[in-house]
């Protein structure tokens, strides 16, 4: 049976920007990046992205945990992050992407956010994104 799958992320996007700027500008080397929006036209806006990840965790996914692990990441560079944000006209986002298992004897993950994570994604004025699909059937 497919077990249960999630990771954590923390995303910067927006329209007409380069990621590799924003690598440069925070010091940090993305998981991944999408540059489809560096050389849009403006008739025709594309979104570029900046994105880090903790891996793909199987079986016993702590949602709490692997926000935590993205969230001691950033919290050193707030400052930088803010201003990026507001340099580039960014919009911030922490999400979770659940494959979640059919096997009626696999247990859902409980999926939250603590304290510490909560106050930094205010802080940066952050969105919450929880994306979830079920695994194919065996």
């Amino acid at each position: 049976m497919a077990s249960n799958e999630g990771r954590a992320y923390f995303a910067l996007s927006g329209y007409h920007f380069n990621p590799d700027d924003i690598t440069r500008l925070l010091g940090v080397k993305p998981t991944s990046i999408n540059a489809a929006g560096a050389h849009s036209s403006l008739d025709k806006p594309v979104i570029s992205s900046w994105e880090i990840s903790t891996e793909m965790h199987i079986d016993d996914i702590d949602v709490y945990k692997m926000t935590d692990v993205i969230t001691k990441q950033l919290e050193p560079i707030k400052d930088k992050i803010l201003q990026v944000i507001k340099s580039h006209n960014l919009s911030p986002r922490i999400g979770v992407v659940l494959v979640l298992s059919v096997d009626k004897n696999e247990a859902a993950p409980d999926v939250g956010f603590g304290a510490r994570t909560i106050r930094l994604m205010a802080e940066l004025g952050a969105f919450i994104n929880v994306d979830y699909q079920l695994a194919e059937r065996i």
